[in-house]
């Protein structure tokens, strides 16, 4: 099955601070859709906080856990998922993202990311003395994956998430037409 083919399942990637969850809360509201979150979905699994598997597990650990998740939560039908930044790092998750449903991308800035997440403590990758660099690091990683596995780039912009949840779902019809 290929992203076209399934409106019915969309999942949001990109970096921390995106809006991943709070557009795509909203999001979901317009789609009359499920929102879920992939990083919320682990921590209630496992009983514990994202930064806690991190500190237990390491990244590794925790990117197992994230692929096993993944592969539950995108088997769902009608749902907005919000994944984790890092999902997109593992070429297994991209597959399963890309073929079992529309894949939007929310594209943001460094310096969106640094105001957003001013007051953020708990993200595990943040906890560095020069956030600035480290989102730098992950953005030249990252963010060519997240623009190869998506089916629909959404520039994010200093608008509030319910107009962002609006343009994003416009695209979403508009990229169902087309089909």
């Amino acid at each position: 099955m290929n992203s076209s083919s399934n409106p019915r399942r969309v999942f949001l990637v990109g970096p921390m601070g995106s809006g991943k969850t709070t557009v795509g809360r909203q999001l979901a509201r317009l789609l009359n859709m499920k929102f879920l979150d992939l990083d919320l979905e682990l921590e209630k699994r496992c009983g514990v906080e994202v930064s806690v598997i991190f500190e237990i597990e390491g990244e590794e650990g925790f990117r197992l856990r994230e692929t096993a998740m993944l592969d539950e939560l995108t088997r769902h039908d009608n749902i907005v998922l919000g994944t984790g930044g890092g999902s997109v790092i593992r070429e297994e998750n991209r597959r399963m993202l890309s073929e079992r449903g529309l894949v939007v991308y929310l594209e943001t800035s460094i310096g969106q990311q640094l105001a957003r997440l001013a007051r953020d403590t708990q993200r595990p990758l943040l906890q560095t003395p020069d956030r600035r660099q480290r989102l730098a690091g992950l953005a030249k990683q990252r963010n060519p994956l997240y623009g190869a596995v998506a089916d629909i780039t959404v520039p994010s912009e200093n608008i509030s998430p319910a107009a962002m949840a609006k343009r994003v779902a416009s695209k979403i019809l508009a990229f169902h037409k087309r089909k």
